[in-house]
């Protein structure tokens, strides 16, 4: 995870200029359908604040976090709130929001730390509560252009939140990626519901 950060840190200005203007807003909506107006959402690896401004701009309380020094810099500049720096696995909230939003943030886990970090976040939802996650399309795991991936096809991720009764899969589906140039890479988008197994 360390390669990780310090790339996100050294190439914070490059990612922020090619993920800021991307239009996102078919994911958004679709997540947003999923909350009431007003609902509390975390943007969990928040990156740019793209996200995070958008909910705030259509009168969604948010929070918003990120492993980054220097993204959470440039993303408080950008949203005019304070984004507060923690690593996934110290997301200590209960029952706090209505939704978690985590777009290619979490994908940067071990399949070993994920299980965990899933764990976390269900505890930090709402009964009920929903969150958006994405993964590359496929079955690498380890090291690639800098940062460490964990990639899932949908049978792969089907079998793996099994080991989290705590949260159900309530949809799927796949895209291409909405940057410049880079539509031929595929995307798992997914829609987990927190589970009532108490």
């Amino acid at each position: 995870m360390d390669s990780t950060l310090k790339y996100y840190n050294q190439n914070a200005d490059q990612f922020v200029q090619e993920t800021l203007s991307v239009d996102f807003k078919q994911t958004q909506d679709r997540f947003l359908a999923k909350l009431s107006v007003g609902a509390y959402i975390l943007d969990f690896g928040c990156g740019s604040g793209r996200d995070t401004r958008y909910f705030m701009d259509k009168g969604y309380v948010v929070d918003a976090t990120d492993g980054s020094e220097e993204l959470c810099k440039m993303a408080s500049g950008y949203t005019g709130i304070s984004v507060k720096c923690i690593l996934f696995d110290e997301l200590a909230e209960v029952q706090r929001y209505d939704g978690i939003w985590a777009c290619s943030s979490i994908l940067h886990l071990s399949k070993d730390t994920l299980a965990d970090v899933l764990k976390k976040m269900a505890v930090a939802l709402k009964d009920n509560g929903v969150i958006y996650t994405s993964f590359k399309y496929g079955d690498f795991e380890g090291e690639r252009n800098g940062r460490y991936f964990t990639d899932f096809t949908f049978e792969l991720f089907e079998e793996y939140i099994k080991s989290v009764p705590e949260l159900q899969l309530e949809e799927y589906w796949i895209t291409g990626d909405v940057r410049t140039g880079r539509g031929e890479e595929k995307w798992l988008n997914l829609i987990l519901r927190k589970s009532d197994i108490r």
